[in-house]
């Protein structure tokens, strides 16, 4: 599959029936499109099998009940939706995009509570995140932009509105010829690139932030996991910008990124040593197991 993303072959979910793709379209007054007021979550499938399928769509209603969006879904219907469309795509590796909304309807200001909550499922074939940056090493910029205080908005929903700095972030780290940027949360600690978690490393432990003003990843917990099995200590724990220059390595997770080693940070460069590969290498047997 290839081309801009309405104008595909194939089916896409919504509300309970499968649609053509590309008839899959809301009105012009949905409340999301004017308020951000959407959550979503992105998915990968390999062989034919999402990996911690159930995880996400519970994820999914979780950040609806942050975000004041009540979903009408429970996790075994998702779950069947998702079944559904990898079956109709007929791709066995698949980048899975199940979305949910505040559609039109009576409110047609801030407030949203009259309007509708929507949901779709799409499903399509892509390829390394990073492009060529899983063997030579991402190269980041540092985002004047900031991740939000908890205070100020629910950081811990997968929402669309809250991914605005991060491609405002994203389109100034590329025109710098940067893969993506390196974000700071609001206290000027580390937090994570983005759209996905960061690791470092040194003198063999890894080091990862606290994710109290950002998403805890669901391959960031995982990998977490796998480091922790093979009695590599894991701190995790605030970073200040002025520790960057001591870390050794250097790698990037999440669903779509995998595991992503990172070659630099701003003035700051990393080895893509052989932790980074390892982990990069059993995080691929794991999802194909």
């Amino acid at each position: 599959m290839a081309g801009a993303y309405d104008d595909r072959d194939g089916f896409i979910w919504m509300d309970g029936e499968m649609v053509d793709w590309r008839s899959a379209n809301v009105h012009i007054l949905t409340h999301a499109l004017h308020y951000g007021s959407s959550v979503f979550e992105g998915e990968r499938a390999y062989n034919g099998k999402i990996f911690k399928s159930r995880e996400h769509s519970q994820r999914l209603l979780d950040s609806g009940d942050y975000m004041d969006i009540p979903i009408p879904y429970t996790v075994d219907e998702i779950e069947a939706a998702k079944d559904q469309v990898l079956k109709a795509s007929g791709l066995s590796d698949a980048y899975v995009r199940v979305v949910c909304w505040r559609g039109s309807g009576n409110d047609m200001g801030v407030a949203s509570a009259q309007n509708p909550v929507h949901m779709a499922v799409a499903a399509w074939e892509w390829g390394a995140y990073y492009g060529d940056a899983k063997t030579k090493g991402a190269k980041l910029d540092i985002s004047k932009w900031k991740r939000p205080s908890p205070e100020t908005i629910p950081c811990f929903a997968k929402a669309a509105g809250l991914y605005m700095i991060c491609t405002m972030a994203k389109h100034q780290a590329e025109a710098k010829g940067c893969s993506d940027a390196m974000m700071y949360d609001h206290r000027g600690y580390v937090a994570e690139a983005t759209g996905a978690n960061i690791f470092f490393v040194k003198d063999g432990e890894v080091h990862t932030p606290k994710p109290d003003s950002f998403l805890n990843g669901i391959t960031r917990q995982t990998v977490i996991g796998m480091l922790e099995a093979k009695g590599i200590k894991v701190n995790v724990r605030h970073i200040m910008a002025e520790e960057l220059e001591g870390f050794e390595q250097c790698w990037l997770t999440g669903t779509a990124a995998e595991v992503t080693p990172v070659g630099q940070i701003g003035e700051h460069t990393f080895e893509v040593g052989a932790l980074t590969r390892e982990i990069a290498e059993d995080y691929e047997k794991l999802v194909r197991a």
